[in-house]
């Protein structure tokens, strides 16, 4: 019985397809807006700007993450990369939102694809930008920044935080 390899590789291409399309109808049907959003201040500020939600997310960190006078300058830094790309971004999504009746597919995933690009690009520049306040953070800065921009959901967080406890209380007691 003799197989063919591109049946192999047939359901892994089937699969990475069917993510990209599943990962674009999820974002096509998104729209920018900060009632959307779980943090506490971006609540009431209804549908906004890219740049305008930068803006709020600035004054929250810099809350948050308690920046010091000593720090302003790594953090203005930091600053002007999230709202340069918020900048980007927020034209890469106008042009797809005004476009969106008239792309076909291809052009619509080209679209998304020169969003992710961007969004990646955001990152590269946001790092090199981040790390040296991250380095001069206090150990309880640090903690909340990694807190901060943990990218998990609230109940997945609790779940993990549950779980570890568990796992804990069961070490704990086994080892009695």
């Amino acid at each position: 019985m003799k197989r063919s390899a591109s049946r192999f590789t047939y359901f892994p291409a089937l699969a990475v397809a069917e993510a990209v399309l599943l990962a674009f109808f999820v974002l096509a049907g998104a729209t920018p807006s900060l009632a959307a959003s779980h943090e506490p201040g971006m609540m009431k500020a209804g549908k906004a700007s890219k740049t305008e939600r930068v803006e709020v997310r600035i004054k929250e960190l810099h809350a948050k993450l308690k920046i010091t006078p000593a720090q302003e300058g790594l953090w203005d830094n930091v600053t002007r990369i999230m709202r340069d790309n918020a900048v980007t971004m927020e034209a890469l999504i106008k042009e797809r939102t005004e476009k969106a009746g008239t792309r076909n597919a291809v052009d619509d995933l080209k679209s998304y694809g020169a969003i992710a690009e961007a969004h990646a690009d955001g990152l590269k520049k946001f790092i090199p930008v981040f790390e040296p306040l991250y380095a001069s953070m206090s150990d309880a800065q640090k903690k909340d920044a990694d807190t901060l921009f943990h990218r998990q959901g609230p109940k997945k967080a609790k779940a993990k935080a549950k779980a570890k406890a568990k796992a804990e209380t069961k070490a704990a007691t086994e080892g009695k």
